[in-house]
């Protein structure tokens, strides 16, 4: 495999990557991070859970401090655009990793905090600053940024800000940018609006394309559990009463199904928190702080809330609800297994989620591996009282 060393990143990138265990690049990163060393513009096509945060982020690190420019008030020499608040505070977390010796001043903004310390951060100037559309808009708009001073800028999950609706928002940006930059777009799957969207600010990029719709990691496994809808809860806590299952990530397919479901694990004494669209944004990180710590066994989430988690050691993913697109099957299931990796993904289907199942198997063009072994495998609900 391809080592880091033999690019010719700064000392301090280097030292930062050792302490990080990282030694062997994955595919995208062996890719992706020559090209952007070399100053070219890129279009990627990678699915979550492929290193493309640290592809992009190494060879930005040491642009940006080779030679260390100042920036001014209100400016930033690099910006990342991100769909959800999760996701740019992780590539925040990225950044400041790997950037930590370099003295880099690297700062994220996003929605549902306070305008204040963002302001206050944008006031000193910014080496680089991750955004969501939203709130960058209101900060223009106000006129807290100006972008004459930008070098690079990274659209990341491109084909998730459209699935969002972030279209226009993210169009507006792109006018604001200066036409000499750094291009960089990031999706996991490719269709026109992609394409349209990277010819919109992308000069002669090289093409990456690492994650074929509808392809799973290899080392994740995945398997189904038939089980009645009234049996969720009790399947679900028979599942954690094993020691392997120390880490999981439960995905339910609504907010009130979430914080069900948390209250069910407590009953039972297993800790866990939920992240959804109405829990406020400490609480979210708090929650992801505490699994992320092991100081709770399980993290209940949406698949909005959760897109942009990267968590290591996962074991396990569960599908507590299918998802309502197939493609999102395939991104919850990424959330283990990262940076090659192994983990495992257990989906409980009941009858009334049929039509969603036959979506994700055409959508995969494989079956999915039926588990005839769980606990609750074959039981009628009328069987069985559910503690409740």
């Amino acid at each position: 495999m391809t080592q880091f060393l033999q690019w010719e990143l700064s000392e301090t990138i280097q030292k930062a990557l050792i302490k990080n265990q990282f030694v062997s690049a994955t595919e995208i990163q062996q890719l992706a991070i020559p090209k952007l060393l070399a100053g070219v513009d890129l279009l990627g096509i990678a699915q979550t859970g492929t290193g493309k945060t640290a592809a992009f982020a190494l060879p930005m690190i040491q642009r940006l401090s080779t030679p260390k420019l100042k920036a001014k008030p209100a400016r930033m020499r690099a910006l990342v655009l991100a769909p959800t608040r999760e996701l740019a505070h992780q590539i925040e977390e990225t950044f400041k990793t790997f950037g930590k010796s370099s003295l880099l001043k690297i700062f994220s903004i996003y929605g549902g905090v306070g305008h204040c310390p963002q302001i206050a951060a944008m006031a000193k100037g910014l080496d680089v600053l991750v955004a969501t559309p939203g709130r960058l808009l209101d900060l223009i708009k106000q006129g807290h940024i100006f972008f004459d001073q930008l070098e690079v800028f990274v659209l990341d999950e491109a084909d998730k800000m459209l699935d969002m609706g972030f279209i226009h928002d993210v169009q507006k940006i792109i006018d604001l940018l200066p036409v000499k930059k750094q291009g960089l777009l990031f999706s996991a799957t490719m269709n026109e609006a992609v394409i349209k969207l990277a010819n919109n600010f992308l000069t002669n990029p090289t093409m990456i394309n690492i994650a074929p719709q509808g392809t799973i990691a290899d080392k994740v496994v995945h398997t189904l559990l038939p089980v009645e809808k009234s049996h969720k809860p009790q399947l679900l806590k028979e599942l954690m009463k094993k020691k392997s299952f120390r880490k999981v990530l439960v995905f339910s397919r609504t907010k009130h199904g979430a914080d069900r479901i948390v209250r069910h694990l407590q009953k039972e004494e297993i800790s866990a928190a939920a992240i959804h669209g109405n829990k406020s944004q400490g609480a979210r990180d708090r929650a992801i702080k505490y699994f992320k710590r092991d100081k709770i066994r399980v993290l209940v989430a949406t698949d909005i809330a959760a897109r942009g988690i990267d968590i290591p050691g996962i074991s396990h993913v569960i599908n507590y609800d299918l998802p309502n697109e197939a493609e999102n099957y395939i991104h919850r299931i990424g959330r283990t297994a990262r940076a090659e990796k192994s983990g495992k993904a257990l989906s409980f289907y009941d009858l009334s989620e049929f039509e969603k199942l036959q979506a994700i198997e055409n959508a995969l063009a494989q079956k999915i591996a039926i588990d005839t072994t769980h606990p609750l495998y074959g039981v009628p609900a009328v069987w069985q009282k559910i503690k409740k």
